[in-house]
This record gives C-alpha cells, structure tokens and sequence, in this order.
C-alpha cells in the first residue's frame, strides 16, 4: 500500500496518513465523450501526481472492437487535448499507460461478463490490486439495472460487510427522470448493492469552490453570524452556458434543463448555501444537513408555476462571434420540440435561518456567457446618512464564483477621494488561481480519488435525490400539460423576458454577470 499525506479541505484539521488501498477501476462507456474529456485526464493527473494507489489498474468496459494498444493512444490523444496540464509528460506516461486496458462487450452479455472476471482476477496477480473494485458506469441510465445485475450475477461485486476486499459503483446522472422512476431505479439498483457501496456523482461538488463553501461559512465567524434572514435580502443562483446543446440532441429531447441542470447541480449548491452547520464533518453528519435544506424548501403551488417559474428554449441569434440556429434547428431535435433549455423560478426555505428570504435560480444554453455563481445579496442600510432623494447606496453583495475564473468577490460602498465626492462600490477580490499560484484540480479528479478513498460526502445520497425529485415532479407534470410559445429567446441574450419578471415583481433585479 502506499501511503502519503493530505490536507483535506473539508476536515478540520490535517489527516493522520492514510492508507490508500490499491484497486482496479472499470470504466463502463469507456469510448464515450466523457472518458475522453474528463476521466482520462483525471486519472493522468492524479497518477502524474502521486495520487493514485501504487498497485492500480484502470480497463475501459465498452462494444467497440479495439486492443489495449489502440485504446492507450486514443486516451493519450484525449489527454494531450483536454488535461489541465500540458504538455503530456512521456516519461510518466511510459510507465502509466501500461497499467491501462480494454475489454470489449455488450452490456448485456453474460460472456463478456465471465471474462471481465477472469481478466481481473489475472489483473489482481499481476499489480496486486487485491480484488478490490471500482464500476464506473459512465453510461446511459437505462443501462445502469442491467450492468449492476451482470456485475452481481458474475461475482463482480462483493457483500458489503467482505472485510477481505470491497467493491464500488460510481453512477453518473440522471438519476431518474422524476420521482417514480428515481425509486424505481433505488429499487433495482439496491437488490445487489448496499448504499454504502453506491457513489452517485455530481461533478459541481468535485469543484474547488464548492467544497470551499462549508470552509467559507464555517471557519469564518464574520460571515456565519449574519447568513440568515435577518442580515440577508434575498440569493441569485446562476448557471449559465453559451454553448448550445451540441450532439447532445437525443439527450436534451429526453432530460432538459430542469432534469439536466436545475434539479442536481443547482440543488447540491442550494443545500450547501442553506444548511446548517453539521454536528461534524464526516459524510453523513453533512449530507443529513444537506436533506434537511430539500425538506424545508416550500411546496410549489399551481401559482408558483404560472407566476415565478418560468422556462424558456433558445432561438437564433448571435454569440461568441456568429450566427448560431435556434434550439429546434439543432441535430436529433424535434422541429416542434417543447423542451425547456432555460429556466427561472423563485422559492423559499420555510426554516428558521431563512424565513422569508426568497431564493432566486436561472440557468440556460446559449446564453452570453458561461458562469456559475452564488450571489448573497444583503439587506440595504438604513437610509438615514447617505440616501439622497431616491437615490440609495448599492447593497453590498458577496458572489461566489464556481467557474469559471473560481474565488469569490465581495462588493462594499466606499468614498472616492477629494471633498464632497460620491459613495462608490468597489470590489474585493479573490481568486484562486492567482493566489495559490496554479490551477485547480478537476472535479473528476477530486471525485475519483474520494472514491478510492471511500469517501463519499461529495456524493448525493439517495434520499437528497428523491427529495429533490419530489420538490421538482409536480412542476414537470404541469408542463407536460401546458404548451408554450417556443422559442421564447434569442440566443446571446439573458432568457426570456419573463424571467426578469420574476425579480421585478418583487422590486428586485438579476445581478449583471
């Protein structure tokens, strides 16, 4: 075993070493984009630093006929491209790649399945990796049942409480479409696997910035004791992307904005903003907090949904530079698709800290720009000293930047210089990137590396997902209902006129990004 030290930024002190087990990762999916783009990468990265077991092996689980060779030069390719460090280093990855492998088969198939057994347990004598086993199902929902049942069926997977050795399963997103389906899926899925065993990824948690939320909130007394209701006007929550859907047509005619975005990532932030401070920082004491956020978030009512809720779906327009198509130009869409590629709504949190505090989220395609932030917008000061007339000082507002460009900024009103000059907002700062001096791990990166830890307070228990999926399932059979006059915004611009609706019919306004 190998054994190293880390600083872990949601502990609260230094861990003692710690023993990292080795193991095999299978990657099911393994000729997919998100292997290219983000897992290969990742697993570059933390082998380069250092990160990964010393006795470790990685096989690529997917129906494309290719040998181990074809499968490493395609996976350097996808590093060269897409690492956060460049160039490739070639002395590391001699050695690295000859602990990476290909195993062709359906998903469904039983021999495919008995050789992956045998080709592990050969894996096991010769990297020592002890049988221990990461399933890394980088496919699509639908496939999830199936794999698990096969991985069982076969010997793949091991009984919880095996002291010997012990086997994970990482599922990408959705996790359902909606409530009945998300317990269907828990349903199927627990049948072979104990939920200590499943790590339920959402990769906004694996950000920097977003773990650095509960370090924010919780080692800084001065924040703490005004984040509630008394000192707090209202939240923005923004994710925005400039990019259209892409390939990802067939996708986005299934999911949508809402399941897509809104429903995981956008709650996993909520919950982390909200929550009350943990009994301590271990997994369960910070997700059981995290849950508590979903069950106080107010029912939505059929007004809610007509009058602060809003969904829209891009039309043409110019971004970036140039003319793009209209969400229903786009390849394996339907020309009269009725699928939301934006949405806004207000809710509120109907617990002590955040009583009447509403809780404003937006997020699209082919918006201006690609952001992701939490802004706290705090109350006005009293108006006694400096309001003039109508004109009163800006509030001051603490934004969270979670990408691009991660830090946070904190917006105060200052006095420019010389006699009689005016109040001025100014902005503090901080970034982390120029203050550490190098970049941030992937989210990938960090979530791998839990996992193999065994750590999984970055990943969604099942219970916050079917809380999120009841607060979210009755919007979406009432838009199933409804049709809507699509597409109801150009591309480049903020979203639909309603949404700014939302905010100034509460006398408030969207934050400039």
């Amino acid at each position: 075993m190998t054994q190293y030290s880390t600083k872990n930024p949601l502990e609260e002190e230094t861990r003692s070493i710690r023993m990292i087990d080795p193991c095999s990762l299978v990657i099911f999916g393994a000729t997919g984009d998100l292997m290219g783009k983000k897992l290969a990468p990742a697993l570059y990265n933390l082998g380069r630093e250092g990160m990964l077991p010393a006795n470790f092996t990685a096989v690529g689980f997917a129906r494309r006929e290719k040998n181990h060779e074809q499968f490493r030069n395609e996976l350097k390719d996808h590093i060269n491209t897409y690492s956060r460090v460049k160039p490739i280093d070639e002395t590391f990855w001699k050695s690295f790649e000859k602990q990476l492998f290909y195993h062709r088969s359906e998903f469904d198939d039983d021999e495919g399945y008995r050789s992956l057994d045998a080709f592990l347990k050969d894996l096991d004598s010769q990297f020592a990796t002890r049988g221990n086993r990461i399933f890394y199902l980088s496919v699509q929902p639908k496939y999830f049942p199936i794999i698990i049942e096969k991985l069982k069926q076969h010997g793949l997977l091991y009984d919880s409480h095996d002291q010997s050795k012990w086997s994970r399963v990482i599922i990408e997103k959705p996790f359902g479409r909606d409530l009945e389906s998300a317990k269907w899926l828990q349903g199927e899925i627990s049948k072979y696997l104990d939920e200590s065993q499943i790590y339920r990824i959402d990769h906004y948690l694996g950000k920097e910035t977003v773990q650095n939320i509960l370090v924010f909130r919780f080692a800084n007394s001065i924040f703490e004791s005004i984040w509630n209701y008394k000192h707090i006007d209202h939240v923005q929550i923004t994710a925005a992307e400039d990019l259209g859907i892409g390939t990802r047509g067939h996708f986005y005619e299934e999911e949508g904005f809402l399941r897509d975005i809104l429903q995981n990532h956008m709650m996993q932030l909520l919950s982390l903003v909200a929550m009350e401070p943990p009994v301590s920082l271990n997994a369960a004491a910070i997700r059981d907090e995290k849950v508590k956020v979903l069950q106080s978030i107010r029912p939505f009512t059929e007004d809610d949904f007509k009058q602060h809720i809003v969904r829209g779906q891009y039309g043409k327009g110019f971004i970036n530079g140039q003319d793009v198509v209209g969400y229903r130009q786009e390849q394996n869409v339907n020309p009269s698709s009725n699928v939301e590629t934006y949405a806004a709504m207000r809710l509120f949190i109907d617990n002590w800290r955040w009583a009447g505090v509403p809780f404003y989220l937006r997020g699209g395609k082919r918006l201006p720009k690609r952001a992701t932030e939490i802004a706290i917008i705090f109350k006005d000061a009293p108006g006694v000293l400096f309001q003039h007339g109508e004109k009163r000082t800006d509030p001051n507002i603490l934004v969270i930047r979670i990408q691009p460009d991660e830090g946070i900024a904190l917006k105060i009103n200052c006095k420019v210089p010389g006699p009689s000059s005016p109040i001025q907002p100014v902005k503090m700062d901080f970034r982390y990137g120029s203050y550490f001096g190098k970049s941030a791990p992937e989210a990938y990166e960090r979530l791998i590396w839990d996992c193999i830890m065994g750590d999984s307070t970055l990943f969604a228990r099942v219970d916050e997902v079917e809380q999120s999926w009841k607060i979210f399932t009755p919007l979406l059979q009432f838009w199933e209902k409804q049709t809507s006059n699509f597409p109801n915004y150009a591309s480049g611009s903020w979203g639909p006129q309603a949404s700014d609706d939302i905010m100034t019919k509460d006398n408030r306004a969207w934050r400039i990004l």
